[in-house]
């Protein structure tokens, strides 16, 4: 369509985004002199946050929005890096609701082969599938996803997608941000912590289960997962464009002895992740 892919916007800027409305909302309050545009009726809104210039808008929750609308705003503006602010599942067991994690990088842990059982109990991938090697979960073998890039056209897989080292490295340097334990009368056993580095994974699958989690942490590593970011970061890859993502835990992903925590504890998941992206955007030169 012509002119579908006018730049709304020419100023260099950091775009900011999460899944949904109460992961935004700290941060949007604290935008000066925000103006708004709508595309494909996503909300961008332009200003400055931290005296830096930044859009700030919402990706959709999982892969396939993240993916879209990432693609949108690098289309649509001068975008030079990406942070993402969010709540995510926690999946180290040393980590706990409140806390908040920026990986190093971030693997698509839903991408897999449903395998053919071959025997009772044995799943096996056809014999010309090379590169579901990691340990299955039953018949789920996990893959790497088809990437490609300007610099490099040929199709790739590629498992990890990397956060940009200099923004990690800020992030390392946070010291003293005052990660919330009370919301709304609701408050945590612990006073939450900040966690710079390890892994993380997303998938287009809302998790709550025990068993799977302990294999996500096994096999990945993984400190969190969620449902948006590796796709932005594939996004992010693809674009050359810089990207980090700050995720604070809402809910153990089915490691906890109750039912899910996500209810109880969203917004001070939502708030302390927005409050490290804050004092990570002063900190920014």
């Amino acid at each position: 369509m012509p002119g579908a892919a006018t730049r709304l916007d020419g100023t260099p800027r950091i775009a900011v985004l999460s899944a949904f409305e109460p992961e935004l909302a700290l941060l949007l309050k604290q935008v000066q002199s925000p103006a708004r545009h709508s595309v494909n009726g996503v909300e961008f809104t332009t200003g400055t946050l931290q005296g830096k210039p930044v859009v700030l808008f919402l990706s959709g929750i999982s892969m396939v929005n993240a993916t879209m609308n990432t693609q949108l705003v690098l289309d649509r503006f001068n975008v030079e890096r990406i942070v993402f602010s969010g709540i995510a599942g926690g999946v180290n067991p040393t980590l706990h609701i409140g806390d908040v994690t920026v990986p190093a990088q971030w693997g698509q842990y839903l991408e897999v082969l449903m395998a053919r059982e071959t025997a009772p109990g044995k799943f096996s991938a056809p014999p010309w599938m090379k590169d579901a090697t990691l340990p299955a979960f039953g018949m789920m073998h996990p893959r790497p996803v088809e990437t490609r890039t300007a610099a490099n056209p040929k199709v790739t897989p590629k498992f990890w997608f990397e956060t940009d080292p200099k923004m990690l490295d800020v992030a390392r340097s946070l010291r003293n941000v005052d990660l919330a334990s009370c919301s709304a009368g609701k408050c945590l056993a612990r006073k939450p912590e900040l966690v710079v580095g390890g892994n993380g994974v997303s998938g287009q699958a809302f998790m709550d289960n025990k068993a799977y989690r302990e294999y996500t942490y096994k096999t990945f590593q993984a400190n969190v997962l969620d449902m948006e970011t590796a796709a932005v970061g594939m996004v992010a890859y693809s674009n050359g464009v810089p990207y980090i993502a700050f995720r604070s835990l809402s809910d153990l992903a089915g490691g906890g002895e109750e039912e899910n925590e996500m209810g109880t504890f969203m917004g001070i998941a939502a708030d302390n992740s927005a409050k490290v992206l804050l004092a990570f955007l002063s900190a920014w030169k």
